[in-house]
């Protein structure tokens, strides 16, 4: 068999323009125009670039887009008032500390100092503490976009086998609660499970978050199985160039799977649309109105 294509491109092309109509009906109807505030400390090549396409995409919904880009020897005294200032600022509904973050800072102390409400990553502890038990939350971007892939693709996943390749504070663990509160058995996997071929070789639903090139090949995945691979990894190609590899190796696991996310193109592209969509969820909540439908976990 020949796995289906899940074209998160496309998908998330859709995400975006039904953002773009929320925010056009919230200007319309309430004056209100979601602001997304995007925190870079120091010079990091790759941040830079998605930090650039974060605030394109956010202008191009019709949101309001404030970016800080702070030196590299920003002190913590100064990143922690940045964040209280942007707590305080009711113009901003989500804010994002682009990470890694120098050395020199904590990330888990700048992380928890945003207002949970405006955590548009997910990533504050307090956030973390409500998915996981299943409150109302901020949810993580990129297993929102994951999530929404899936429930496109297979409908309703109650009481299908999912295994997460991958324990990540960023990905795996919040993709496991999100797969639990969609009612699927979960497996989380990682690199010390026993028979690890054999747990992913079983599952109906394999997420692939685990950060090795390749790492998953076709001989574990099960016949007709759905697998999203969120790896995105730079290996050397034919002549010396580089290319990007998921956590799949695609050739040989779409021989197989059911459906596929392909590298580049599938979850990737997700992740930005999934913090517009993040955004206009904490812009309605903060002003008592319904969620957009659709947009959220």
């Amino acid at each position: 068999m020949t796995a289906q294509i899940i074209d998160g491109k496309a998908f998330a092309a859709t995400v975006r323009a039904k953002v773009a109509d929320h925010v056009a009906r919230l200007q319309a109807d309430h004056g209100l125009t979601p602001g997304l505030a995007v925190v870079l400390v120091g010079e990091d090549p790759a941040s830079q670039v998605y930090v650039r396409s974060k605030g394109k995409q956010t202008k191009e919904a019709g949101m309001l887009s404030v970016e800080h880009k702070l030196s590299p020897d920003t002190s913590e005294e100064d990143l922690l008032k940045l964040i209280a200032d942007l707590n305080a600022d009711p113009s901003i509904h989500g804010i994002l500390v682009q990470l890694p973050l120098p050395d020199h800072l904590d990330s888990d102390l700048v992380i928890n100092a945003i207002d949970p409400a405006k955590d548009v990553d997910g990533f504050h502890i307090s956030n973390v503490g409500l998915l996981g038990t299943g409150q109302k939350s901020m949810v993580p971007c990129t297993p929102l976009g994951c999530l929404m892939l899936l429930r496109d693709h297979l409908g309703s996943l109650s009481g299908l086998n999912a295994v997460v390749v991958g324990r990540s504070n960023i990905v795996g663990k919040p993709m496991a609660q999100l797969l639990l509160g969609d009612s699927c058995t979960v497996t989380v996997a990682h690199s010390r499970t026993k028979n690890l071929q054999d747990v992913v070789r079983a599952a109906d639903i394999v997420v692939a978050a685990v950060g090795r090139p390749e790492m998953v090949t076709g001989d574990w995945i099960g016949e007709g199985a759905t697998v999203i691979d969120v790896g995105i990894n730079r290996i050397e190609g034919e002549g010396g160039k580089t290319k990007l590899v998921g956590d799949v190796d695609f050739e040989s696991a779409s021989k197989v799977a059911g459906a596929i996310t392909p590298v580049p193109g599938g979850v990737g592209p997700m992740t930005i649309a999934c913090l517009l969509a993040n955004t206009i969820t904490a812009c309605c909540r903060a002003n008592g109105l319904p969620e957009p439908e659709g947009l959220t976990a």
